[in-house]
């Protein structure tokens, strides 16, 4: 393979993205390298604090989204900003979909790092509004019940 043809971060998140909007598990782990991280650093109902190797970010993305009643229609780019490292790209994004089961709309602002080598995802960390997720969803009190268990 010529070095052109390996994708960098900038291919790599149009890919994420499709695979994303198609809620392909299968699609979106094989971006990631056989020991990729991809980290939730803000709490997010339903979700690990982190997937670690690409059949863990398979596994759980399948679950994830089997379970989930959110239908993504888009993702609204804000900002892209390449890092000073030509490995990270920074994203600024929005994710605009429905709830399948009350047709609800939402609209959840969310920040990607993104770290790509040998064409392959090695750390994503992932700031989605988990708050906006759980709301879009009803499960606010679900977050409390968490919440009040931490302390």
């Amino acid at each position: 393979m010529s070095e052109s043809a390996v994708p960098g971060p900038v291919e790599l998140l149009a890919r994420y993205r499709r695979a994303m909007l198609e809620l392909d598990a299968d699609a979106l782990a094989g971006l990631y390298a056989e020991d990729g991280v991809h980290e939730f650093p803000f709490l997010f109902p339903g979700m690990p604090e982190c997937y670690r190797g690409r059949e863990e970010v398979r596994a759980g993305y399948r679950a994830a989204w089997g379970a989930s009643e959110a239908r993504p229609r888009e993702i609204r780019e804000v900002a892209v900003h390449p890092g000073a490292d030509p490995e990270v790209l920074t994203v600024e994004q929005v994710v605009i979909g429905t709830v399948a089961t009350t047709g609800a709309p939402f609209a959840l602002p969310g920040l990607l790092v993104l770290r790509a080598r040998d064409g392959l995802l090695v750390h994503v960390r992932d700031y989605m509004d988990g708050l906006g997720v759980a709301h879009a969803m009803g499960r606010l009190g679900a977050v409390a019940a968490r919440l009040e268990g931490r302390a």
